[in-house]
C-alpha cells in the first residue's frame, strides 16, 4: 500500500525517549527551546513527557501552556492506561493527562502478555482509558511497546492490544519494535498480517529502535506498508543506540518517496535544525549523520574524469541544497587534480585558467600530505596554499625572522611561558615578548602583540580550539605532530594546520596561518571587495 502525504504525519519524541540518550539531560527550559524547534521545523505532534509519571513534565507542561506558541506542531502528554482496580477518572496517571490540558495523549501499553500482570484487565483497562480521553475531546495514540516479539510469542493478544484501542476510539495505534532487532523484512510482513487481519483501513503507526541499526530503514519500510504515523527522535537520540533519526527519515520520505510531510519550507531547515538541537543537548554533531552530517556530501576522491564536474547530480545522490547542507570537497591522501581543482572552484579559484598554478598545487599538496599534512579540516591552510602559487611578487604581511619560547618550572611548583617573537612588519623590524598559559599561549600572544600595531583589526580574533594529534608511524616524544587550529573573529570561524616534529613549531605554522588568513579577510573587506572575489591579492607568510 502507498501512503498519501496528506496521510501520513511525523510524531516526535525526542523531549522523552530522546531524553534517554546517555550523556543528555534536558533541563525544562531545553525542552521549551527544542520544542520551538521542532515546531520550526513543521513536524505535526511532539510528545512533551510523562505527567503523571515525573514532576518536572508536570512542570514542563505547565510552563508550555504559557510561553508555548506552536505554530505548526500539537502538544502530546504521554501516560498509561488507568491501574488494576482503579477507577479510570479516580487513576491519579490519567488525571494528569487531563491536568496537562494538551489535545492530545499517548498511551503505552504491552502487546506482550510475558510484560502483563493481568492480561484481561489489561485490555479492559487500555479500552476505558481509550474511550475516557476520546469522550474528553483528545486525540488518543496508543503505543503498543513489544510488538513485534509479542506477534511471534502470542499473535492473538498482540493483535487483541490492537484491536481493543481501535474499537474503544483510538485514532492512532503505534506498533513499537522497543527492542530494536526488526529487520525491514519483519516489519513489512508484520504489517502486512495486521492489516488483513483488522482492515486495511486502520490507521497504523510504527515506532522503531536502532538496536539492530536498521531504526530508519524499518521506518520507511512501515511507510511503504502504509503507516501514516512514524515516531521519531531529533539526531536519533535515544537509550542504547537510540531511536529512527527525525533529520534522515524525513530526508528520505521527502527526497525519495516524494511525501512533504514538513510544514513548507521545513524540509530546507533540516540541517540547522540538527545542529542547533544538537548544541541544546551540549552534544557534538555527528559528522556522519546522512542527509544533515558536515560530510553528508563531501566528497574526497575525484570521480572519472569523464563526469561532468558542474553536475552536482552525478556525485550525490539528492542536492545537499533541498535538506539545507552544502556538498564539501575534500583535500586528502587519495586527491588527484580532479579533486583539487574542484576545491580550489569551492573556494573561488579557478585553476583550469591557470594549469602550471593547478600542477603546482596538487603536487605540493602531495607531498606536504606525505609528511602528515591534512587539509580535510583546515580550508584556509589549503585556501593561502593555492593563492600563494596563484600569485607572484607580492608583498608579505609579515615575515618570521625568529621566535624563542621559554618554560620555567618555579619552586612554587608553578610553571610560566614567556614567548619572543622576531618580525618584519610591513618591512619594519618589531620584537615582543609576551607571557601566556602554556608556550602555544605565550606564542600566540606575542604574535599578536607585534602585530597589533600595524593590524589593530586583530583585537577581535580569537583562538575558539586547539587540537594536536600524534601522527601514527612515530613513536614516543620524538612523534611527528599535527596541530589544529580554529580561529574566530565573533562573525567568521576558519581553521589551519601545521606539521613539524617539534609541538611549538607546528603550533606556530598554524597560528601564522590563521592570522594571515584574516589579515587577506580584512584587506579585501577595506578594498570593498568581497574576499571571494579578490583570490590573488593574498600575501602569504614565509615561516
Amino acid at each position: 500500500m502507498t501512503t498519501h502525504a496528506r496521510e501520513l504525519h511525523v510524531y516526535d519524541a525526542t523531549l522523552t525517549a530522546g531524553a534517554e540518550h546517555a550523556d543528555v539531560s534536558f533541563s525544562i527550559a531545553d525542552k521549551l527551546t527544542i520544542a520551538k524547534y521542532l515546531d520550526d521545523l513543521g513536524v505535526e505532534y511532539i510528545e512533551g513527557g510523562y505527567p503523571g509519571a515525573l514532576g518536572a513534565d508536570r512542570n514542563f507542561f505547565a510552563r508550555a501552556a504559557d510561553e508555548l506558541r506552536l505554530k505548526h506542531a500539537g502538544l502530546v502528554a504521554g501516560g498509561v492506561p488507568r491501574a488494576t482496580g482503579v477507577a479510570v477518572s479516580e487513576d491519579p496517571q490519567v488525571n494528569a493527562l487531563v491536568d496537562s490540558h494538551v489535545s492530545a495523549w499517548s498511551l503505552t501499553v504491552s502487546a506482550d502478555p510475558r510484560h502483563v500482570s493481568h492480561v484481561h484487565d489489561n485490555l479492559a483497562a487500555l479500552a476505558e482509558t481509550v474511550a475516557y480521553g476520546v469522550d474528553l475531546g483528545k486525540r488518543v495514540f496508543v503505543e503498543c511497546a513489544h510488538f513485534f516479539d509479542a506477534i511471534r510469542f502470542d499473535a492473538a493478544y498482540a493483535v487483541d492490544t490492537v484491536r481493543a484501542a481501535f474499537d474503544a476510539g483510538a485514532d492512532v495505534v503505534v506498533l513499537n519494535d522497543t527492542n530494536g532487532g526488526a529487520l525491514p523484512s519483519d516489519i513489512d510482513a508484520v504489517f502486512a498480517r495486521v492489516r488483513k487481519l483488522l482492515g486495511h483501513d486502520r490507521r497504523l503507526g510504527v515506532a522503531c529502535r536502532n538496536d539492530s541499526g536498521c531504526a530508519v530503514a524499518n521506518t520507511v519500510t512501515a511507510i511503504q506498508a502504509g503507516a501514516v504515523h512514524v515516531r521519531t527522535t531529533a539526531n536519533g537520540y535515544g537509550e542504547r543506540l537510540g531511536n529512527a533519526d527525525l533529520f534522515t527519515v524525513v530526508g528520505n520520505v521527502h527526497c525519495k518517496l516524494g511525501l512533504d510531510v514538513l510544514a513548507t519550507g521545513g524540509v530546507e531547515k533540516l540541517t540547522s535544525v540538527s545542529a542547533a538541537i544538537a548544541e541544546t543537548a551540549n552534544l557534538a554533531p555527528n559528522p556522519l549523520q546522512p542527509y544533515v552530517g558536515l560530510d553528508a556530501f563531501a566528497h574526497k576522491s575525484g570521480p572519472a574524469p569523464s563526469v561532468d564536474q558542474s553536475d552536482p547530480a552525478l556525485r550525490n545522490h539528492v542536492d545537499p541544497g533541498l535538506v539545507g547542507n552544502n556538498a564539501r570537497v575534500l583535500v586528502g591522501e587519495m586527491t588527484g587534480k580532479t579533486n583539487v581543482a574542484l576545491k580550489a572552484r569551492e573556494l573561488g579559484v579557478d585553476l583550469s585558467k591557470r594549469p602550471d598554478a593547478w600542477q603546482r598545487v596538487t603536487e605540493r599538496v602531495k607531498n606536504l600530505q606525505d609528511r602528515g599534512w591534512s587539509f580535510e579540516a583546515a580550508d584556509a591552510s589549503f585556501e593561502l596554499l593555492v593563492r600563494d602559487e596563484m600569485a607572484t611578487g607580492l608583498s608579505r604581511k609579515f615575515v618570521l625572522d625568529s621566535y624563542r619560547v621559554i618554560v620555567e618550572h618555579r619552586t612554587d611548583a608553578t610553571v610560566a611561558s614567556e614567548a619572543t617573537v622576531k618580525l618584519r612588519v610591513d618591512g619594519e623590524r618589531v620584537i615582543t615578548t609576551a607571557e601566556g598559559n602554556g608556550p602555544v599561549h605565550a606564542l600566540d600572544n606575542a604574535l599578536r602583540k607585534a602585530l597589533k600595531e600595524h593590524y589593530p583589526q586583530l583585537d577581535a580574533v580569537a583562538l575558539s580550539d586547539y587540537k594536536v594529534r600524534i601522527l601514527s608511524g612515530s613513536k614516543g616524544t620524538d612523534a611527528a605532530t599535527r596541530v589544529l587550529v580554529e580561529t574566530t573573529d565573533g562573525r567568521n570561524e576558519w581553521t589551519t594546520v601545521g606539521v613539524d616534529d617539534n609541538v611549538v613549531e607546528a603550533s606556530w605554522n598554524a597560528l601564522a596561518q590563521s592570522l594571515t588568513y584574516r589579515l587577506s579577510v580584512a584587506s579585501a573587506q577595506s578594498s570593498g571587495t568581497a574576499l571571494r572575489a579578490q583570490r590573488d591579492t593574498t600575501d602569504i607568510v614565509e615561516t
